[in-house]
């Protein structure tokens, strides 16, 4: 039977139509296959290793060092306000009271009833932290790796209720607490105030207590800025109604210049190479970004890493709430330095974010302001075929998860406003 459709699956894998991807590659054997741009800037645009290799000789310890900064003095969202000259305090993180309720949460929650016992019997903690990301392996817990949500789990597991404990040590597991989070972040990825949130059936453990054993977790690494007892019915990912990032790209420091590969950059009418541009327009990139502001779009060609499921369809949607560009400057930390850092600012809102896209809408956005491209060039990319229309994810110092939402979207509170 077997061997009677051996033939007929021959016959259906040569009649299958090839995928409509549109690329090209630079020579036979070449590792590096580029997309086919047929605009009138194609012959501007950088490669994908030339845009990976601009991003990369930028002074990415400039921007490393005031990350670990705020972080340090857990300043929060509050201490990029002054990089805008806005007010600290209309970014400050609420601090007052340890069983603090988000009033969206309350609206949402329905107070348990007294007769209801089990789940509805249990405590939960929102907790608002800020971590360098420079310091960590990332937000999601993986064995053998320094991470975020391993740190925190294991401070955690003094508060895990007497039934925990025993189901734990019956398995064999470490004692550790479970930690629920708004959003996972990458290696190299700073947040400073992220939101996770903990339960437990313990009556006795307080907001205050919980506090102090994070804090003793990576001193100046890893800082609880908040603790409050919420409703249990909180969940940090799906009670948020938006997430703001911030992309900080130095722009000072002298870097080796794109010159651009023989087969890549030679012109259609001789031997000549163009000459590839060796930088970029804020101006343009802000006028680019913001053509997403406003719109739900499809962003599966500005994702990475993400599941076959996920590349199609409605889970590749966001609506962006907020999408600027600007200039700002850097000062050191060190008082005895007088020198700043010239820095493009990308700041984005959105209902939610794919894998790494934040990363790879700003090395496109810079790319294609650079090359020229018209102002919807990044809407035009989202008809492409293959991803490798974008660029290569930016590096993963430059981003910062500033806050998360739980409340409706108010545009005041963007440090790039007109």
């Amino acid at each position: 039977m077997l061997a009677k459709l051996r033939p007929l699956m021959a016959t259906a894998a040569r009649t299958k139509p090839a995928p409509a991807v549109s690329f090209s590659t630079a020579a036979e054997g070449d590792d590096h296959v580029h997309y086919n741009h047929t605009d009138a800037c194609h012959h501007l645009r950088w490669t994908a290793k030339e845009s990976y290799e601009y991003m990369y000789s930028r002074p990415w310890s400039r921007v490393v060092d005031f990350y670990a900064e705020l972080v340090r003095t857990g300043a929060g969202a509050a201490g990029l306000a002054k990089l805008f000259g806005k007010d600290e305090s209309d970014y400050s993180v609420d601090t007052n009271g340890e069983d603090y309720t988000e009033p969206s949460e309350k609206q949402a929650s329905t107070k348990p009833f007294k007769d209801r016992g089990g789940r509805w019997e249990r405590v939960t903690f929102k907790i608002v932290l800020s971590y360098h990301g420079g310091s960590f392996d990332g937000w999601q817990k993986q064995p053998g790796l320094n991470t975020v949500q391993g740190l925190v789990e294991k401070h955690l597991g003094q508060f895990v209720d007497e039934k925990k404990a025993k189901q734990l040590e019956a398995r064999s597991l470490p004692l550790e607490g479970c930690a629920v989070v708004a959003g996972r972040t990458d290696k190299g990825v700073t947040a400073l105030q992220q939101v996770c949130a903990f339960y437990t059936w313990r009556k006795d453990v307080k907001a205050r207590d919980i506090k102090d054993a994070i804090n003793k977790a990576a001193p100046d690494k890893l800082k609880p800025l908040h603790m409050s007892e919420v409703s249990r019915e909180f969940h940090p990912n799906f009670a948020a109604k938006w997430r703001r990032y911030l992309y900080i790209f130095p722009l000072d420091e002298d870097v080796k210049p794109i010159s651009g590969d023989e087969q890549s950059s030679k012109t259609l009418d001789g031997p000549e190479y163009n000459i590839k541009p060796q930088s970029f327009d804020v101006g343009k990139v802000d006028k680019i970004i913001r053509q997403l502001e406003g719109k739900s779009l499809s962003y599966k060609m500005f994702a990475r890493d993400t599941q076959a499921s996920r590349s199609v369809g409605p889970p590749t949607e966001c609506f962006m709430f907020h999408s600027r560009a600007a200039v700002v400057k850097l000062h050191s930390a060190d008082e005895n330095r007088e020198e700043s850092t010239r820095a493009v600012c990308i700041e984005l809102v959105a209902n939610r974010f794919l894998r790494k896209m934040v990363r790879v809408l700003v090395a496109t956005t810079i790319r294609e302001a650079a090359a020229g491209a018209e102002e919807d060039a990044l809407l035009s990319l989202m008809e492409a075929t293959c991803r490798r229309a974008t660029a290569p994810p930016a590096p993963p110092d430059g981003l910062c998860l500033v806050d998360v939402g739980y409340e409706d979207f108010d545009r005041q509170r963007c440090f790039i406003v007109d």
